[in-house]
Formats: structure tokens, sequence, C-alpha cells
């Protein structure tokens, strides 16, 4: 082989090299782009909300920094009314339909399904009735972006709300106070429902109330150590009475069986633990008073007070059973959430 032949071979190895490395770097810029696209779904479940839904769409915000693509997707729990006709005359194109209502927490659940699907990294949650400024959206999803926050809540600053009796504040909370310390946050509005969830944390997110998600959402978030954070806002004014509870009676209810489960689910040694100390410390009361009065030298009979005194020793011992097999129940369902989770990021094309 010449010395010309060697060196237009040379050249022509050094050109493939040259044009592949072009080719990788514009593979590698487009991968880069494709990464950095932002894409957001707000979502809203509705229950015959067509009188309020297009003051809603309307104050959506069409652009916001740092999102590339914006989303409505609408969870209609079973609307007897034109809900989803007046979604679609404003442009709506994703849809998630209950045949029958089914609540609050099966419709965020499906919502975040859906919203998961459509590719989402940032879900915004609002509601049908127009109570939350959708203007503050982007207010919302701004932590998640700089990469401070998993989920961001607003706080609807409660005691500002006109139509909040003095009892229904107190009450609010005294809610954010119990669910703050079954989660670990310091979060002051536990119940507001407008806030946006970055795509890591619905992965790890399972809800399973029907009732409301809110609370439950903050307590797993809080034992999966997740960072959260909270933005004050102002709410619109009333445009309806709420169809989640009838009363605040029943609210107070449903909210405190709520916190309750989720107490028992993540934290189970905290209520049987107590449960285990109090009937323990009633169990020995009649003992100590049967022990004191002996000590007096009263022989009196005092099968009664003993046999109470007994059954709360047992009830209590019982109470340490249980916990310990809520504690492995526990262990066993955070290893099913590894899971699901690697099942989810499978499903939803999660990296």
């Amino acid at each position: 082989m010449t010395v010309t032949s060697c060196l237009h071979l040379l050249a022509g190895s050094e050109g493939a090299v040259t044009r592949q490395r072009a080719r990788t770097h514009v593979a590698s810029v487009a991968v880069e782009e494709e990464v950095e696209r932002v894409r957001l779904v707000v979502q809203i479940p509705c229950l015959n909300e067509e009188e309020t839904l297009p003051a809603v769409l309307a104050t959506i915000p069409t652009s916001i920094p740092g999102i590339d693509e914006i989303l409505v997707l609408i969870i209609d729990d079973g609307s007897t009314d034109r809900t989803i006709e007046v979604a679609e005359q404003h442009g709506v194109k994703h849809f998630v339909r209950h045949a029958r209502n089914r609540g609050l927490g099966r419709s965020f659940h499906d919502g975040v399904q859906r919203a998961l699907e459509l590719g989402a990294d940032i879900v915004v949650n609002t509601d049908g009735d127009n109570q939350y400024p959708q203007e503050r959206i982007g207010d919302l999803c701004q932590p998640i972006l700089k990469g401070r926050a998993d989920i961001v809540i607003a706080d609807r600053q409660v005691h500002l709300v006109e139509h909040f009796s003095g009892p229904k504040v107190l009450l609010q909370k005294f809610g954010s106070r119990i669910v703050n310390k079954a989660a670990g946050t310091n979060l002051p509005d536990a119940a507001s429902g407008f806030r946006a969830y970055s795509r890591d944390s619905l992965i790890l997110l399972n809800t399973i109330t029907q009732f409301s998600y809110c609370m439950e959402t903050i307590i797993q978030a809080g034992n999966k150590r997740m960072a959260i954070e909270s933005i004050p806002i102002r709410t619109n004014p009333k445009t309806r009475e709420s169809r989640l509870f009838k009363s605040t009676y029943q609210h107070v209810l449903k909210s405190a069986g709520a916190i309750v489960k989720a107490y028992i689910m993540y934290k189970p040694y905290v209520i049987f633990s107590f449960f285990a100390v109090l009937l323990g410390v009633l169990g020995l009361i009649p003992f100590v008073r049967y022990a004191a009065l002996k000590a007096v030298g009263d022989d009196g009979n005092h099968l009664q007070s003993l046999l109470v005194g007994t059954i709360l020793l047992v009830m209590s011992f019982m109470s340490v059973i249980v916990g310990i097999i809520g504690d492995l129940l526990r262990t066993n369902r955070a290893l099913i959430e590894d899971t699901l989770e690697h099942t989810k990021k499978m499903r939803f094309g999660n990296d």
C-alpha cells in the first residue's frame, strides 16, 4: 500500500469519526430537549359543575414560565347536567368519566392515573366550583420546577374566608394540627384541595380513601420524607354549598376517620400503644385499690372490681398484640409499595 493510499484511508477514517460525533451530538441535543420539556396537567374533579366550570376554565393560565405544555383534564364523577358539553365547548379534550358518583378520593386517584398516562411532569388539582384562584397555578408549580418541593399546597388562610364560621375555622386548624402530627409536617392548611404534585411524588403516593385524598396524601408524603411547601392564597367567593359532606358534623366524622385510618396505616404503634397504656392503667386501679384495702384490714369481697381490672388488663395486652401485628403489616405494605412503584414507573415510562 502506497503512502498516498494510507493518507486517503486515514482521512476517510477521520471523516467518518467526525460525522459519527456530529450525529451523536445532534442526538444528545435532541434527547436533552425532549427531557427538558415540561408538561403540566390541570385536573378538575366535577360533579354537576356546568354553571361554574366556564369561570374555572377561563382562569387557567395558558402559559407559565418553565412549563412547555398545559393540558386540562376533567374528571366527571357521575354528573347529570351538561358538565361534559360545557368542557368540550371550552376546548377540553381529556376526560375521565364515572357512570355514577364514586367520591372525591376515587376521582383524584383516577385523574392522577390518567394524567400520568398523558405524560404529566406536574399535576395541579383544583375544584370545579371555582373556589380557588386558578391564576395562582403558576405559583404552585414554581417550587417544584426549582427542585425545592415535591408537593405544594395552597394555604387558604381559613381565618380570612368570609363564609367560614368561627367554629369551622377552629376545626380546620385543629385538623391541620393533627395531620401535621401524624405526617411530621408543618402545614397551615392540610384540608386545602388546591395543590401541585410532581410526577415522582405521584408515583410514590397510593390513595385508598373515597372521601377525600387531602389529608391522606399529606400523611403518606410526610412519612415518605417528601418535601412539602405551602403558599398563601385568597379563595374566591362561595358559589354553592359543599357536596362533599352534608354538615360540619359529618365532615368532622369523616375527616377523623380518614386521619385515624392513616395513623393506623403508618404509625400503628402510636394508636395501639395509647390504648395499651390507657387500658393497663385503668386495669391496675382495682388491684391497687384491693391491695390498699387489704393493707388496712378490709377483708370485704371485691371480686367484681378485680374482674373488671382483669378484663381491662387483658384488653391492654391485646392492644399490644394488635399493635405488633399492625407494625408488621406496615412493613409488609412498604415492601408492596416498592413493587407498586416499580410497576408504575414501567407503566408510565418513568426513568
